[in-house]
């Protein structure tokens, strides 16, 4: 099944190229570079985005003028996080953290830096607390200040947008997006990552983003199963509908207002959250506890993820249990105060 090597050596056919064309075109992009998995495409981005200020000072420490400034949001994924710790090590980024979701607090940090070179970095749907980066203003501000827009997709592509193309695509800013990275491990049921970018960027990656350099290339079957399912993501539009279909199934059964298919609800304690998550499973349901270090302590959640394959019954089924084990009045979704650092 495997490669037996990285992508640049040995790890690359005719199945991986035919994946990154279709991935490229579902995105609006000129090119995409496959990763193993989500993590390394994340971590690769951030290290080929540090490498620049390196770069620009011959391999030297690099200068105030030639660091790149790292805008990111204070609820980013754990791999955007090591990526920028990664580069932090290497002083060749500025990072500033600016609160979750943000624009006012971003606008000002954007505002007070000096620095040329800027970067914003954010996932596009969270995946702990389920609510989307408000998009448009993230696009507003780019025009302003002229950064680089890159985002995670993870859970947004093939679910958002008319086409699958994700968040961007829902909101109507594509264009306005520099980077999009994403996932073959959630909605398209197989297994990688992928960064979507303009063609010059993706050398730069692939010549400095070391998750990718050093990694396996995904498996031949693996690449042609995540081929066959940006076909039926494209076609069979009946998947998306019945997603959004459930998330408005599940608002109008609770009372609880989602935005999402990630429905976050936010209980307390850990004994809480595990108490309800061992009863749900007993209920028939798959209902995992986040506890820390994911999320800060006193903030654990039951994590529910709807599907295209979940019914309105199976929904019915799931209100009713959750109603058995916690109160819907007394659960948030939002309002963590960020996550505890790993």
């Amino acid at each position: 099944m495997g490669p037996r090597g990285s992508a640049l050596i040995c790890g690359y056919t005719n199945y991986h190229r035919l994946l990154e064309s279709s991935l490229a075109d579902l995105k609006k992009k000129e090119d995409c570079l496959l990763c193993p998995t989500g993590f390394a495409a994340n971590m690769a981005v951030m290290t080929a985005i540090g490498s620049i200020g390196t770069l620009l000072a011959g391999n030297s420490v690099p200068s105030e003028d030639e660091k790149i400034a790292v805008f990111s949001d204070a609820l980013n994924h754990a791999s955007i996080i090591d990526g920028i710790r990664l580069v932090e090590r290497q002083k060749s980024v500025k990072v500033y953290i600016y609160r979750h979701c943000d624009m006012s607090h971003l606008n000002m940090l954007l505002s007070n830096c000096r620095m040329r070179k800027k970067v914003v970095v954010t996932d596009s749907l969270f995946s702990m607390d389920g609510d989307f980066a408000p998009m448009v203003e993230l696009a507003g501000l780019r025009k302003k200040h002229g950064f680089l827009l890159v985002i995670d997709d993870a859970h947004g592509t093939f679910v958002c947008g008319k086409n699958g193309g994700g968040v961007a695509e829902e909101f109507n800013c594509e264009k306005d997006v520099d980077i999009c990275i994403g996932t073959l491990s959630k909605a398209a049921g197989c297994h990688g990552g992928f960064i979507a970018c303009s063609k010059k960027l993706k050398l730069l990656i692939q010549s400095r983003g070391r998750s990718f350099i050093f990694s396996t290339s995904a498996p031949v079957p693996i690449a042609a199963a995540a081929h066959a399912a940006v076909e039926v993501a494209k076609l069979e539009t009946w998947r998306r509908e019945a997603i959004w279909n459930r998330v408005k199934d599940f608002h109008l059964l609770t009372g609880i207002p989602v935005t999402s298919h990630i429905i976050s609800l936010i209980v307390g304690s850990e004994d809480k959250a595990l108490q309800a998550s061992r009863y749900l499973l007993q209920s028939g349901f798959h209902v995992t506890a986040i506890r820390p270090p994911t999320v800060p302590p006193n903030s654990c959640r039951l994590r529910v993820a709807l599907s295209a394959v979940h019914t309105r019954q199976d929904v019915e089924n799931l209100a009713a249990a959750l109603s058995r084990c916690i109160n819907f009045q007394d659960t948030r979704i939002y309002g963590c105060n960020g996550y505890a650092r790993l």
